[in-house]
């Protein structure tokens, strides 16, 4: 039997490749260090559990309308009415399996055949395989360090073609940690707006945001971009909900409606008594996500700490998100290979680049424990002292 030829298309997953390998040399007993799962280290806070547990027990296992149940999406409307300054009415508002759903479900609704999408690169490793998955055509825009990581209005010009449908913008984003500041959002929904093209918005680590950075939604610039953008969110990351599968998508109204219309004649509701946990998540107090947000500060600067101790190695002050972006070009090693050598090594694991769209990098997550940061960094730091 043949498969398609849009899954033969499909890249693997390095970031699940190096994982899954680091995993199995745990199970031999191997010391292995892991930078790699992009996953809170933290466990569901308890009123979250307690919901869903009381939900089952409650007979809440049936059914629920394909877009979500209406008191989550009136939850959702009014978090980012408050949160966001953003005004969606509760049916414009999809909940999904996962942002990563949510994020696959906006490209399927909006794209055709050979549709481009702007993607800037460093980026999220399934944002190209989404795209072609539904039949569009991925546009990588290397972005530098220079410019914190960040497309720019004249490359997204520079960028477009008669066939461009959609940018994806992810602030804070993955791997980079970059956060786009307002001004630079204006700047790209302007070209945007000159050439009708859409934007899916992925805004999923919108809660981790350091220094003096700030998250600004693109939809809330003006009445015309928010006609244009497609917002998604989600509950894994805030509340340390991964296995969860629970995001969103707030859309214009016409676009909400295509996207239930296709959710239900694919996986249907998101699970029905996790709604009722996610509810939990947005009507509940918020002491987690600070005391999360608190402690990923924390790493965040030691691991930079640590960082500017070990030569050859720069990076770009991460603002937002859980990751650092190494620069490992003055190793002289490319990203499979540094992150091969390293692991089999010194026995720590990280993404490479490649998987990003960027060779020349490494990914390391700190949604991990502090011993683990400081015995990781200090084997990273021998890997690279050892190298020719």
């Amino acid at each position: 039997m043949e498969p398609s030829r849009r899954v033969q298309e499909l890249t693997p997953s390095l970031t699940l490749a190096i994982d899954s390998k680091a995993k199995a040399m745990k199970a031999e007993g191997i010391d292995v260090i892991g930078f790699g799962a992009g996953e809170p280290d933290f466990d569901t806070p308890e009123h979250i559990k307690a919901a869903a547990m009381g939900s089952l027990d409650a007979g809440f296992t049936k059914y629920t309308p394909s877009s979500g149940i209406p008191e989550l999406r009136t939850a959702i409307s009014e978090k980012l009415k408050k949160d966001n300054r953003l005004d969606y009415k509760p049916s414009q508002i999809i909940v999904n399996c996962g942002a990563k759903h949510s994020c696959f479900n906006a490209l399927l609704a909006t794209l055709d055949e050979g549709d481009e999408v702007i993607i800037p690169a460093p980026y999220w490793l399934s944002y190209p395989e989404m795209v072609k998955l539904v039949g569009g055509v991925p546009v990588i825009v290397p972005t530098t360090a220079e410019s914190g990581y960040k497309i720019t209005p004249d490359q997204f010009r520079d960028a477009m073609t008669p066939r461009t449908k959609m940018i994806i913008i992810n602030t804070p984003g993955n791997p980079t940690g970059a956060v786009y500041t307002e001004n630079e959002l204006a700047g790209l929904a302007d070209v945007a707006l000159d050439e009708d093209i859409l934007i899916l918005s992925d805004e999923i680590y919108e809660k981790f945001v350091y220094d003096d950075a700030k998250h600004i939604s693109i939809a809330t610039l003006s009445n015309d971009v928010y006609n244009l953008t497609l917002t998604v969110n989600g509950f894994s990351k805030p509340y340390a909900m991964t296995g969860w599968r629970l995001g969103y998508v707030a859309a214009p109204e016409g676009v909400a409606k295509v996207i239930d219309s296709l959710q239900s004649h694919s996986t249907s509701n998101p699970t029905s008594f996790a709604q009722k946990g996610a509810l939990a998540a947005y009507k509940g107090p918020q002491d987690c996500v600070m005391e999360m947000h608190k402690e990923y500060d924390r790493r965040r600067k030691r691991v930079m700490e640590l960082v500017d101790g070990i030569g050859r190695i720069s990076y770009v002050r991460p603002q937002g998100a859980f990751y650092i972006l190494l620069n490992i070009a003055q190793t002289g090693l490319n990203s499979t290979q540094f992150a091969e050598q390293l692991l089999a090594k010194e026995k720590v694991a990280v993404v490479p680049g490649l998987a990003f769209g960027d060779d020349s990098t490494v990914r390391l997550s700190y949604a991990t424990s502090m011993e683990n940061i400081e015995q990781g960094l200090a084997r990273i730091g021998e890997f690279v002292g050892k190298l020719s």
